[in-house]
């Protein structure tokens, strides 16, 4: 009786998972293997040329462009993120309360609107530049705005929270006798960071750089917003196809190339979480 009654409150969560996730994917996949007929019209005609298009150096181009930026992006946000969450879960708890709140207080404001503070930054003129100026580090306006590096800033500062975070609950449960054992074995303290710290916090490192990278495939409105069109991502490519060409099959093409490419990236994520001793935090998740 207890199982039939779990399985009835259970139903809703499975009948909205069937309806509102795999069913715009199943969608999606059957529409990538028809073609465009007229300027809005789809024919329903089975076809591989959505795929084969993709192919094409200039959309083929488009995919690696996205890789490295999210390769480029999850680098340095794990550069910046691991020692921040690191030495966060190692403040008091006073001091951890502060810094948890100074880097929460950004997610009640839209990121779209923290996106266009970054122009008042990066514009000429701006902000950066008037700062540089004072110093007498620059005699000439930067130019930032709309180019590669403000559009890795503006992916770097949307994304990091998420590593910050990762990492400081890996690290805040992490049992610290350990460390002292090693370090009362003769272990340098860079050594049992090593040897000790970094394995145990693998999990969190793993989950920060998936949370980080697979949203950085797909973030196209802060490449429109700091990038103008010089910085063009698979996500402004699915855009284009929607909105202007009209498009859908291709659209949906290269959206499951993109979804494709992310999985791939958490099985890896998988693996790895299983070869370094767990699942990772994510396990339930993926």
């Amino acid at each position: 009786m207890k199982q039939r009654s779990a399985y009835i409150m259970a139903l809703p969560l499975y009948l909205f998972t069937l309806v509102f996730v795999l069913g715009p994917l199943l969608y999606m996949l059957v529409l990538s293997f028809l073609h465009r007929e007229g300027s809005l019209g789809i024919a329903l005609e089975f076809t591989l040329r959505n795929y084969r298009r993709i192919a094409i150096p200039e959309y083929a181009a488009t995919f690696f462009d996205s890789l490295k930026l999210a390769l480029i992006c999850t680098a340095l946000v794990t550069a910046f993120g691991y020692p921040f969450g690191y030495f966060m879960a190692k403040l008091s708890p006073h001091w951890r309360g502060r810094v948890m709140l100074i880097l929460i207080i950004p997610f009640w404001t839209s990121s779209l609107m923290r996106l266009y503070g970054w122009i008042i930054v990066f514009r000429s003129n701006g902000t950066l530049d008037k700062i540089l100026m004072a110093l007498g580090l620059i005699s000439s306006p930067l130019r930032l705005l709309y180019s590669y590096p403000a559009v890795v800033t503006g992916m770097i500062y949307v994304l990091l929270p998420f590593m910050i975070y990762s990492v400081f609950v890996s690290v805040e449960k992490m049992d610290w006798s350990l460390v002292e054992a090693a370090r009362t074995l003769g272990a340098s303290a860079s050594r049992a960071f090593l040897t000790v710290t970094l394995p145990l916090t693998m999990p969190g490192l793993f989950s920060g750089v998936v949370l980080s990278f697979i949203p950085s495939m797909g973030f196209f409105f802060i490449a429109d917003i700091l990038g103008g069109n010089k910085v063009v991502l698979v996500g402004n490519l699915i855009q284009e196809q929607l909105m202007q060409g009209h498009d859908w099959p291709f659209a949906a093409a290269l959206s499951v190339v993109l979804m494709a490419l992310t999985s791939c990236f958490i099985y890896l994520y998988r693996v790895l979480g299983r070869l370094c001793g767990g699942s990772g935090e994510l396990e339930g998740l993926v």
